[in-house]
């Protein structure tokens, strides 16, 4: 791709995502909400393969339906209660159908089917932007309008993205399928929580965007789209393996690592608010998530490679982008320790 046209999608993504998280009106967060998405075609089908256009006209499909939702419930709470700004969302049609909406956004159950296969046509460097970035606008306008939203639905859907993100990826042997379920796992975490502290959503969010971000630039960085080729890469890079295998296992929420922070956090409040079935059920959830986490982790440090392989073996990787990896992946294991001072400044 022209370097002058990807700068532009770049800093159109930049702006629709400042536009939609700093908008009080509900057609201002909509039209950040369209640049984002035009910006993110491109991107997604700038390989021309067939499965890359699919990929693109399967988003484009989705995201235009969800913003017609959006546009739709804010107009329908301004037809009956007058107003248009975010945080005065109270009409319950306009809040049902903005939580299908977001929801469709995000890709949460029952409206998750596009994302895996999205994720599994685009490149890795865009599948990080789909994973992370992208889900920054929905996610404040969630937490914007938390307060409006029920609770009983958002908890049911986040057990059943919990559910089927960690059923599904259980299968699975293309490894952005199996980030794409991953991440509707988290989004049920992230879910659940929403209606009783909506900060410890936005933490989560963060967190799990700090780890899905140094995952993808890891495989990114050794090339490795399959498990099988993932087998291979130790005898290449064996470093970034070993810190690829810790962050997979801060991603699946294992004690001493980042990742179990906002796991404890959110399963306290769920019990601090009478939740503790809730919180039980997701929490036995997750270990569906993590036994591919393991298996993943298995893959990329405990095998070794055959000395008859099929797989070209890549020497050179990505040179300039292992600082960042580094700083990343240290983030993404070492963050525990320091949690009294991080929940509070969430």
């Amino acid at each position: 791709m022209n370097p002058q046209a990807k700068l532009i999608f770049t800093i159109s993504l930049l702006l629709g995502t400042a536009i939609t998280t700093s908008s009080n009106h509900w057609i201002m967060a909509w039209a950040g909400l369209e640049i984002n998405t035009l910006a993110i075609l491109p991107l997604i089908s700038k390989s021309h393969h067939p499965r890359a256009i699919e990929a693109a006209t399967k988003y484009f499909l989705v995201q235009a339906t969800a913003s017609t939702l959006l546009l739709f419930s804010s107009m329908t709470n301004a037809w009956y209660t007058g107003q248009w700004d975010i945080t005065q969302l109270t009409h319950p049609i306009s809040c049902l159908i903005l939580t299908s909406a977001i929801a469709m956004k995000l890709g949460l159950v029952p409206f998750h089917f596009w994302f895996p296969e999205v994720l599994q046509g685009a490149p890795l460097t865009t599948g990080l932007l789909l994973a992370t970035v992208m889900k920054f606008p929905p996610i404040t306008l969630f937490f914007l309008t938390s307060h409006s939203l029920d609770p009983t639905l958002l908890t049911c859907m986040a057990i059943l993205s919990a559910a089927l993100g960690g059923w599904m990826g259980l299968n699975q042997t293309q490894i952005r399928k199996i980030l794409a379920f991953s991440s509707i796992a988290h989004l049920g975490w992230m879910t659940i929580i929403i209606s009783f502290d909506p900060k410890l959503t936005l933490l989560n969010f963060y967190i799990y965007s700090l780890m899905t971000t140094a995952t993808f630039l890891a495989l990114n960085s050794i090339k490795a789209l399959k498990l099988t080729t993932l087998m291979t890469t130790w005898t290449k890079t064996p470093s970034l393996n070993a810190m690829l295998f810790l962050t997979l296992l801060s991603l699946a929420g294992l004690p001493p690592l980042t990742g179990f922070l906002p796991k404890w956090l959110i399963i306290q409040e769920l019990t601090k608010q009478s939740m503790a079935p809730a919180a039980t059920v997701i929490s036995l959830l997750s270990l569906l998530g993590l036994f591919f986490y393991l298996r993943l982790a298995y893959c990329t440090t405990i095998t070794l490679p055959p000395h008859t392989t099929n797989h070209m073996k890549q020497w050179h990787t990505n040179k300039p982008t292992h600082i960042t990896i580094a700083i990343l992946t240290t983030l993404s294991t070492m963050l525990l320790p320091i949690s009294p001072l991080i929940y509070p400044l969430s």
